[in-house]
């Protein structure tokens, strides 16, 4: 009975450790030493007076199926697809709903995942970090705070000087050159 249960067992083991399993911890703690700059009252205080509220129809009207999919349906693109994981032009991304300038283009950096990472958003009141606990994982959630929009997640395997990494994806935002 043993052996069945080894045999069982053993494919489980062996595809955890052919993807190179690592649990990620949850980057929620906005008390931690990389999230003391936010100042998490006046920043919701501040969201709320400009914070989008649509219902999900003007929302399906508004965005492609794969803004509203990645969006409001906290769906993710395949890795190395999205137009934006390996673009490095200068310039700001915003959320593809709502226009907020969440990343710039200096912070943005080749991690290898297959989606866009940056170290750091622009400014951390536009974005809203939640436990995700989706597909057996506990991760970081990142929510535009003005739409509510999923935009992707954050771990703590980012380079200096935050150590975060944020991997958002591209069909939730889109990019404004800088160049005229």
């Amino acid at each position: 009975m043993r052996k069945v249960i080894y045999l069982l067992l053993l494919p489980v083991v062996l595809v955890i450790l052919w993807l190179g399993f690592k649990p990620n911890k949850p980057v929620n703690n906005v008390t931690s030493n990389k999230y003391s700059d936010i100042d998490t009252i006046n920043s919701k205080e501040k969201i709320m007076e400009q914070k989008i509220i649509k219902t999900e129809e003007e929302w399906k009207k508004e965005l492609t199926s794969e803004e509203y999919n990645i969006l409001r349906e906290k769906g993710t693109e395949r890795p190395f697809t999205g137009k934006y994981w390996n673009y490095f032009e200068d310039g700001i991304y915003v959320c593809a709903a709502c226009g907020t300038e969440l990343f710039a283009s200096d912070t943005k950096f080749e991690s290898s995942c297959g989606w866009p990472s940056y170290f750091q958003p622009i400014d951390s009141s536009r974005i809203i970090y939640k436990e995700d606990r989706s597909y057996g994982m506990i991760r970081t959630e990142v929510i535009c705070a003005k739409c509510d929009g999923h935009l992707g997640h954050v771990f703590e395997d980012g380079p200096p000087p935050t150590g975060l990494r944020y991997c958002i994806n591209s069909g939730s935002m889109k990019f404004i050159s800088k160049k005229k």
